[in-house]
């Protein structure tokens, strides 16, 4: 497709699942907080619900992303170093190759240019018509820059797959993040083009890495109001944050008008989380994807990439949460209150020895969310980072900070 040309109507196959065992390949070593086993596990997960088996979803085979397309967002000395490092074993100095967040272990390179490539076949298809929606629960590695590897990302699938529906005619693209950390990576390579808009909504980076997305981080020159920051305090929870969400997310969206949404679901706002400070429950991360798809068909005709991203509570938090963003993206949520597979609790313990969760629930089937339209509370700091990013923003959008919703 010419990057002038425009999508047909999306053909009505629902979703697109992107997955290959060789993706479990993405391994840090021993010890290493991004364990595989989290998708691994949510897969099965996944699979014991019947989800794969449903007529209006397809697991699809794609190809790793070669390196022109790397290219397209990465240095080419860069991906060079990646290639070298994970052939020989050695680190790049200089390259974030390395070090202790991002240890090098052999295959590198292929393991995650078959991520990226994952994250752009979901983009193809939803451009392209092939499905409505796309997952790929191994992507939303967004730490990634240009030229170095960050943050346990190596290459940034989330913005490589922004750039394919670039230049292949989508005119704009909103990228949604709710992983606990700032989306920094994809802010970073569109900072400065105006037909991305990014959003991020994370705890406030005073406490947590990456030391970025502050309000005031607004867009470059020409694309002012596009990057979008919510830095939330440590100690929120679901009803708080879902309120920043609501108060910021859907207005944004709405006067950006995007021709395709691109989200990235980090599982670490979870409060068993080991690495960061919200305190999410699992139905509070549910709540948010299924307001989320319901803004891909509200304000980009359906067209949604979803992928996952961070994520350390292994076996309690991220399966359970990805298999309800699966199953959302399906059409086919999973009642709350519904038990984990016996067979699935099994695979649990003898793939990690420990005791899985009986149910898809933390609790708390509905979040009762106080939405910006009850007015501002000047004594709470929710209230207080919301207001901020709001300011910042909307009035570039012509949107009034106070009052629209």
């Amino acid at each position: 497709m010419s990057s002038a040309a425009q999508p047909a109507p999306p053909a009505n196959c629902g979703l697109q699942v992107l997955w290959d065992d060789r993706l479990t390949g993405y391994d840090f070593g021993p010890g290493h907080p991004m364990n595989p086993v989290r998708v691994e596990l949510t897969v099965a997960l996944a699979r014991e619900y019947g989800l794969f088996d449903r007529p209006n979803v397809r697991v699809t085979a794609f190809e790793p992303a070669d390196d022109k397309l790397l290219a397209r967002v990465h240095e080419e000395s860069y991906i060079a170093a990646v290639r070298h490092a994970g052939a020989t074993g050695l680190p790049e100095p200089g390259r974030g190759i390395g070090t202790a967040d991002n240890p090098v272990f052999l295959g590198m390179h292929d393991a995650s240019a078959l991520i990226a490539g994952a994250s752009v076949a979901g983009a193809r298809a939803v451009w392209e018509g092939g499905a409505e929606h796309a997952v790929n629960v191994s992507g939303g590695l967004h730490h990634a820059m240009a030229g170095a590897a960050s943050g346990f990302c190596v290459y940034n699938d989330a913005a490589l797959a922004i750039a394919w529906l670039l230049d292949n005619g989508a005119e704009r693209v909103a990228y949604v993040d709710v992983d606990v950390h700032h989306g920094d990576g994809v802010q970073a390579l569109f900072y400065d083009d105006p037909r991305v808009m990014t959003i991020s909504l994370h705890e406030t980076p005073r406490t947590l890495f990456p030391g970025t997305g502050f309000p005031n981080e607004t867009g470059g020159s020409g694309a002012e109001g596009t990057a979008v920051n919510v830095a939330l305090p440590p100690g929120t929870g679901d009803a708080a944050w879902l309120r920043a969400f609501e108060a910021v997310v859907p207005p944004l969206l709405r006067a950006f008008a995007p021709r395709v949404l691109v989200t990235q679901h980090g599982a670490d706002v979870h409060a068993l989380d080991p690495l960061a400070h919200l305190i999410l429950t699992l139905d509070g991360q549910r709540t948010a994807y299924r307001r989320l798809h319901a803004l891909a068909h509200e304000v980009a005709g359906g067209r949604w990439l979803a992928t996952g991203g961070g994520g350390y509570e292994l076996v309690q938090v991220v399966p359970r949460a990805w298999t309800h963003l699966i199953a959302e993206a399906a059409g086919l949520p999973i009642a709350p209150e519904t038990p984990t597979p016996d067979a699935w609790r099994e695979f649990v313990r003898q793939r990690t020895d420990e005791v899985a969760p009986r149910r898809m629930t933390d609790g708390t089937t509905e979040v009762e969310v106080r939405t910006w339209e009850t007015g501002f509370d000047p004594a709470n700091p929710v209230d207080q980072a919301v207001l901020a990013t709001r300011r910042a923003v909307f009035p570039e959008h012509g949107l009034d900070p106070m009052t629209d919703v």
